[in-house]
């Protein structure tokens, strides 16, 4: 069973994660009230290490 994108950032960061729901296929990811990562704007659904990347980079 593939692990969902937030337990993928749990089990490598140890991570609080809140989902909030949203419409119309948009997903983002912000970290401490910095949006660091938006579908719409990179145009495709994040792979797990792509995310974690980019909170190790912040």
């Amino acid at each position: 069973m593939a692990s969902s994108l937030g337990d993928e950032l749990k089990k490598n960061l140890g991570a609080e994660i809140e989902l909030v729901a949203g419409s119309n296929g948009i997903f983002d990811v912000s970290l401490d009230g910095n949006m660091i990562y938006s579908k719409f704007e990179q145009g495709h659904f994040p792979q797990a290490d792509e995310i974690i990347q980019l909170i190790k980079e912040g």
